[in-house]
């Protein structure tokens, strides 16, 4: 089935979008894929997510990216990715500078894939974008991730969420923070990030200026690692933050009033905890609530 797509595609010209996610195309079907993108030159943006492409998709689509010069967002979610087919995009990383946006999160990627991707992406000079949540990255390959992001000078977005970055990887993280100066967004959520952990990004938001969004949330910073994170922007008058997520946690008398004066300070500043509104800057009226439309029906209607 992907042969025969891939072969009435090759020379199409109206195609922009190709979205094959969700079925089984395998490494023989992403082959055929990755062949006719060879020579396509009208498809911009491709979605492959869910596809079991493991180690020969992953060969395969990073050969094609050796060659491609039109594809600039690439969705490879979901591949049974793993170290060994880490070191194959990685090459693509490398070379490829036109992909602006790269989706790889839901793989099966480990410590050696983040050093790995981790080179790769501080030599990088086209992501904008990259997602890599849900992987396995732990201590060593996370810092050595953190590591490639703060050389890099290209990427606006990170979603390192649902890893294992510990302390280890936060304290690389946080030297991260205070190197670039091109990040606008980062999702840390779901690492395992604690106090110690939480102080390091603290001292890399001390010197950030770009940084405008970062969400912290289901880590067990507890309210130290909150207050060390607020302190931090307290000190950084030239901070860019505009939204700040932090873990739902309870808010003991310090922390409130440190959230006070962040919000006085930075009066722009929307501060949310675990997701909820409790600390928002500004809250929905009655009236507001009241005005917005209802949605009728169930979610797969309210989605169209």
């Amino acid at each position: 089935g992907a042969k025969a797509l891939a072969l009435s595609l090759m020379a199409d010209t109206s195609i922009l979008t190709l979205d094959l996610s969700d079925n089984w195309l395998q490494g023989e079907g992403a082959a055929a894929i990755a062949e006719m993108l060879k020579e396509n030159s009208c498809v911009s943006a491709v979605d492959l997510s869910d596809n079991k492409l493991g180690v020969e998709g992953a060969k395969a689509f990073s050969a094609m990216l050796l060659e491609n010069t039109t594809i600039v967002s690439l969705q490879l979610s979901g591949n049974e990715f793993d170290d060994h087919a880490a070191k194959y995009l990685a090459a693509a990383i490398t070379a490829n500078s036109k992909v602006e946006i790269l989706d790889l999160s839901y793989n099966m990627f480990g410590d050696k894939a983040g050093e790995i991707l981790g080179m790769a992406i501080a030599e990088n000079t086209g992501l904008k974008e990259l997602k890599i949540s849900w992987n396995h990255f732990h201590s060593q390959g996370a810092a050595a991730l953190a590591k490639g992001l703060g050389a890099n000078i290209f990427l606006k977005v990170l979603d390192v969420s649902y890893n294992g970055f510990g302390n280890s990887g936060a304290a690389a993280l946080g030297e991260a923070l205070k190197a670039n100066n091109v990040l606008e967004e980062l999702n840390v959520s779901n690492n395992r990030i604690s106090v110690e952990g939480a102080l390091h990004i603290a001292a890399g938001l001390k010197e950030n200026k770009t940084l405008k969004r970062l969400n912290m949330t289901r880590n067990p910073m507890q309210s130290e690692g909150c207050c060390g994170v607020l302190r931090a922007l307290q000190a950084n008058s030239g901070t860019g933050m505009e939204i700040l997520d932090l873990p739902d946690i309870p808010v003991n008398k310090e922390l409130a009033e440190l959230c006070d004066a962040v919000k006085i300070l930075f009066p722009n500043l929307l501060l949310r905890r675990g997701g909820n509104v409790k600390l928002q800057r500004k809250s929905q009226s009655k009236v507001e609530l009241q005005t917005q439309p209802k949605v009728v029906g169930n979610s797969q209607n309210a989605v169209a």
